[in-house]
């Protein structure tokens, strides 16, 4: 049993090990440059260095969430913290786009084992209403400032010494983070005693969203409304119901349909995947916008984003005091809002514009809105979750992340190649129209994400029932 300080240090670990995971998802879009102009990319591949990670992280999550409550969590945990940290110095050897891509993949895989598997032990160690809800605010804040602090280190890797370093750097840091876990992480015997993972439902869920998200990303070019766009998410359509029927008919389903009546599993995941779509709208669309618009370095592009975790830290701090207050459906339906009034600002940056008046605002009233929705989003998740099913749960609420993120960013993706295209095809004769045909591509990806922060907000406030309980004790003051 472990004594007050030894939960904290764990907690510490565990926060680290997911920081990991966030900082991988987007320490690559201020080096996406550099990787670009290295390995002789197309601006497709380069998506797909992104996207490939996020789809292999969300997809197979489900598999390792269940995993971690079939074989203990400890075991997948550092299993897949050492299996990330392997895999990472293979990605930063890679010597071409294929080769990244691939690996890249196989990145996202030993993410989906490790993350669920380190927020069951996060609900497992701490079980006392209190101080779960204040360990949860801190992996809330993890979540959502580990992106924007990744651009800042992803920069300061990418100028000094090589872009190779954004994932040499898991090496040392999984190697610490799996040593001190095998040492403090209870050894958590599996919860169940049929050890049996539903393989072909990963599958076809897997599959399902890998081939939806190369779909969204070639819509632009082959039409939205072509056959050939039609009939791929037809084939979507086939898979997802594919999975739906295996998991009601399997003997140790991936996911217990039964799962989603429980608390606010269901409403609170489906507000968290608009949420992140609107999210990766930000990181990635303005990093390329201060580098390729403002002619920012990539350290002076990551220290454009500073602002954003020190925001979303001090707005994760204040969340707790809040949920005690009004509980989290109030601020579900109010944060998202606030992420909608920066992507508004952000939908309005000029050819000619300015980091000051013209992108920091923006991001700092989208921080804020970050910060209170993650960690009401956690609480909201988990809160009611049966002690065997903590893995699922866990798992479940960072497959909404990761899939949001990447439908979203191949959403957005599209929708900015479409409007660069319309633009180029009216005035293509000189640099200063190719320049504006991008930002009129940043400026309708923004737009979009202002209509997903909307469409967050509503689910919360048509779909998430409060705690009734949210006035007690249950939920304190911390971070005074």
């Amino acid at each position: 049993m472990l004594d007050h300080s030894q939960r904290w240090i764990l907690l510490g670990i565990l926060a680290l090990a997911q920081f990991m995971v966030v900082l991988d998802v987007s320490i690559m879009n201020v080096a996406l440059p550099s990787v670009q102009r290295s390995l002789h990319l197309s601006l497709s591949n380069l998506q797909w260095i992104v996207t490939i990670y996020t789809l292999a992280f969300g997809g197979f999550l489900l598999l390792g969430g269940r995993a971690a409550d079939l074989y203990g969590r400890r075991t997948v945990f550092v299993s897949g913290v050492f299996a990330f940290s392997a895999i990472s110095l293979l990605v930063g050897l890679s010597q071409s786009d294929i080769q990244i891509i691939i690996l890249r993949g196989f990145q996202g895989l030993s993410a989906a084992f490790m993350s669920p598997a380190a927020l069951s032990i996060v609900l497992t160690t701490f079980r006392e209403p209190a101080e779960r809800t204040r360990a949860l605010s801190v992996w809330g804040m993890v979540a959502a400032g580990g992106g924007a602090f990744g651009v800042l280190l992803g920069g300061i890797l990418t100028q000094y010494l090589s872009w190779r370093w954004n994932f040499f750097i898991n090496v040392p840091i999984g190697i610490f983070v799996g040593l001190l876990a095998l040492r403090l992480a209870p050894p958590h015997e599996f919860e169940e005693t049929t050890k049996s993972l539903d393989l072909p439902g990963a599958v076809l869920i897997t599959s399902g969203l890998i081939l939806l998200v190369y779909t969204l990303s070639q819509a632009s070019t082959w039409g939205w409304y072509s056959g050939q766009t039609l009939f791929f998410l037809g084939g979507v359509l086939a898979l997802f119901i594919a999975f739906v029927v295996n998991e009601y008919y399997a003997s140790h389903p991936l996911v217990p349909l039964s799962v989603f009546s429980i608390g606010n599993i269901t409403p609170a995941n489906m507000t968290q995947l608009p949420i992140t779509a609107a999210l990766f709208a930000m990181f990635f669309f303005i990093s390329l916008y201060v580098q390729t618009v403002l002619g920012y370095t990539p350290v002076m592009s990551g220290l454009s984003f500073l602002p954003v975790p020190l925001i979303v830290a001090i707005s994760a701090m204040l969340a707790p005091r809040a949920l005690m207050r009004v509980g989290y459906r109030p601020i579900l339906i109010v944060a998202p809002l606030l992420m909608a009034a920066g992507l508004f600002i952000l939908s309005h940056v000029p050819v000619a514009g300015s980091y000051w008046s013209d992108v920091l605002p923006g991001m700092a009233i989208m921080a804020v809105g970050m910060g209170f929705s993650f960690v009401s989003l956690t609480v909201a998740a988990t809160t009611g979750i049966p002690m065997h099913q903590s893995g699922l749960a866990s798992g479940l609420l960072n497959t909404s992340q990761q899939i949001g993120g990447a439908v979203g960013l191949a959403i957005l993706s599209s929708v900015a190649a479409s409007k660069t295209a319309a633009m180029l095809a009216i005035d293509s004769t000189s640099p200063l129209a190719q320049v504006s045909a991008t930002v009129a591509g940043f400026q309708s990806a923004f737009a979009v994400g202002v209509a997903f922060a909307f469409l967050a907000s509503f689910f919360a406030l048509v779909l998430i029932r409060d705690s009734s309980d949210h006035s007690s004790t249950s939920i304190p003051v911390v971070f005074e």
